[in-house]
C-alpha cells in the first residue's frame, strides 16, 4: 500500500476532504482528530492491518505520520 492509499484511508476514517491530509501534520491541527476519529482508528487498524493499538498508542501520536508507520 502507497503512502497516498494510506492517507486516502485515515482521510476516510476520519472523514476527511480526499487530499487534505499530508504525513507531516500535527494531528492536533487537524481538526476532524477527535475522540470518535481516535476510536475510528483503533478499530480501522484493527480490521485492514491487524495492529491492536492500546489508548498509550493512540495517546502517543503526534504527527499523521505516527499512525503511517503503523500501517504495514
Amino acid at each position: 500500500m502507497t503512502i497516498e492509499e494510506k492517507l486516502a484511508l485515515l482521510e476516510e476514517t476520519m472523514e476527511m476532504d480526499a487530499g487534505s491530509l499530508r504525513a507531516d501534520m500535527d494531528l492536533y491541527d487537524v481538526e476532524e482528530y477527535d475522540s470518535m476519529s481516535k476510536l475510528s482508528i483503533i478499530v480501522m487498524m484493527e480490521d485492514e492491518f491487524g495492529v491492536k493499538l492500546t489508548s498509550d498508542m493512540v495517546r502517543g501520536f503526534t504527527n499523521v505520520q505516527d499512525i503511517l508507520d503503523l500501517m504495514k
